[in-house]
């Protein structure tokens, strides 16, 4: 054998130990949890068939401190690269919790850093599978700085590029961070976890006891900090599901969403939908009935499904365009805005915004949720983002207003005021002030205090300004409704102003950024 075929076997022998991870004794443990994945499976489900491409597998430690010098840590406890999803680009690094623990340690964070840097000059996603023990603690302010480098280009890549998260298995203390400023965070239940502090220390510091799975579960994040927008059955299913999401995105802000051929009828309507809202103003229908009846074949990916409830949010396509959905829901609340809704509206509507696609806002709202919680909570300065970022966002935005639009909600949920492009009633909606019963209890209080029998009074002014306002046709006197339309048509009118409306262009003031109210 030759010197050169020496050091081609030099280097598929190294590669292969690469390969091997924490060895097959920490393969098995892993794999041995219902779900689990290894890293480098993890890339092979992310990535079509032979496309991933692996970048800075030899790169190990430099750590003496500790006895660290004698430690081998096979590709430092990260796989990097790039390859295909669905015939497109993208970057993406998988934690080896095989490997040390996926500990983060100076060129571990080094590895992920490069990756982050080509996803940004290259303009393609970057998705990130967390799957690690936290810091290397033998590397000290090395690893600090480490979590410091990846912070630092979050924040620069955030909304230039889609910024994905996957949390597979532990992420606690400083590793939180990195997902939370990403895009998008898909935990998997039962076998991931985020926490500031673990279950041991706060049982410490304050004596409550609490498991790692109440405490920073899936479905914790998911339903009750809504820091997760994604509860997966397993890796395998997070995969999927980011897949899924990265169809609709385009690779980066300075692209449109990718036009897919659906192959349906642009020019389909539903009669259903004539009949969809009930004859009493409070009863409950489910917006999510409305929202598959318009879209391309029905298909609705809804991050949030969890999380405040009272309003959607989510991805889908009219005439195989990408559109980003935000709609009250009244199954919920009544569809009432609150601290929590305004909070998951915003930031997809500002995702939304960043990556030009156009927004459809279907509105069926009362008002704000009242109560001294909601007060004491900041409801004013968190019900204030919504107007800043619909009057902030500059892509096509199409209103649709069902049944009721009252009050500051309905200034909230993108009126003409705050810059919606095109907006639509159906005869059922209720554009006003208020409802009728408290308008008249407003207008009319001394006419109906003085009245012979104030039941029946009251009751005629109710019906008085139900006649006024109960209805979409005042503020289409206005032009602030651009058509009534019926409800079975909505599809392709809706269509049809997308169209026309897809290559909106529209200059701000130049700043370096507003100051929006957190």
């Amino acid at each position: 054998m030759g010197v050169v075929a020496d050091q081609i076997q030099d280097l598929k022998d190294r590669e292969e130990k690469m390969l091997q991870m924490g060895g097959e004794k920490a393969v098995e443990k892993q794999k041995s949890k219902p779900g689990k994945m290894t890293a480098r499976e993890r890339m092979d489900c992310l990535f079509d068939p032979g496309t991933f491409r692996e970048i800075d597998m030899f790169v190990t430690h430099r750590c003496v401190n500790f006895g660290m010098e004698k430690v081998e840590i096979p590709s430092d406890g990260v796989v990097t690269g790039h390859g295909m999803v669905d015939g497109r680009p993208v970057f993406s690094f998988a934690q080896d919790f095989t490997s040390r623990a996926g500990s983060l340690g100076e060129m571990h964070a080094k590895k992920i850093c490069k990756v982050m840097d080509m996803a940004l000059k290259a303009g393609v996603p970057f998705v990130g599978m967390n799957d690690s023990g936290g810091a290397r603690i033998q590397e000290g302010v090395d690893a600090l700085s480490g979590y410091g480098q990846i912070f630092y280009r979050n924040s620069v890549a955030s909304g230039v590029i889609p910024q994905i998260s996957a949390i597979m298995g532990p992420t606690a203390g400083g590793a939180v961070y990195s997902p939370a400023m990403t895009d998008y965070i898909f935990m998997v239940k039962n076998t991931s976890y985020m926490f500031i502090t673990g279950p041991e220390v706060i049982k410490s510091v304050t004596g409550e006891e609490i498991t790692f799975e109440d405490l920073g579960g899936a479905m914790t994040h998911n339903e009750k900090s809504g820091v997760a927008h994604f509860a997966c059955e397993s890796d395998e299913d997070a995969i999927n599901q980011i897949k899924r999401l990265l169809a609709y995105l385009p690779s980066n802000n300075m692209e449109d969403p990718p036009v897919v051929a659906t192959g349906d009828d642009p020019k389909r309507t539903d009669p259903a939908l004539n009949e969809i809202i009930p004859d009493s103003p409070n009863q409950p229908y489910d917006m999510k009935d409305v929202i598959r009846s318009i879209v391309d074949n029905g298909e609705f990916f809804e991050p949030h499904e969890l999380f405040s409830a009272n309003i959607i949010v989510g991805l889908a396509r009219l005439n195989g365009r990408s559109i980003g959905i935000i709609a009250n829901q009244p199954k919920v609340l009544g569809g009432c805005l609150d601290i929590d809704a305004s909070d998951k509206a915003t930031r997809f509507i500002r995702f939304c915004d960043a990556f030009n696609i156009p927004m459809l806002t279907i509105a069926d709202v009362p008002g704000y949720l009242p109560g001294s919680n909601q007060e004491w909570g900041g409801i004013i300065r968190h019900g204030a983002k919504l107007l800043w970022c619909y009057s902030e966002a500059t892509v096509p935005k199409l209103l649709l207003v069902t049944r009721k639009d009252y009050g500051g909600s309905y200034l909230a949920m993108c009126s003409k005021d705050l810059g919606a492009d095109m907006a639509f009633a159906w005869p059922t909606a209720q554009i006003a002030v208020m409802g009728a019963a408290g308008a008249a209890n407003i207008i009319h209080r001394k006419e109906i205090k003085g009245a012979d029998d104030p039941a029946e009074k009251r009751k005629e002014k109710i019906e008085e300004y139900n006649a006024l306002f109960s209805n979409p046709y005042c503020a289409a006197s206005r032009g602030y409704i651009d058509a009534v339309i019926e409800p079975s048509k909505t599809r392709p009118r809706l269509i049809d102003a997308l169209e026309v409306m897809c290559g909106k262009r529209e200059l701000r003031p130049p700043k370096k950024h507003g100051n929006i109210p957190m």
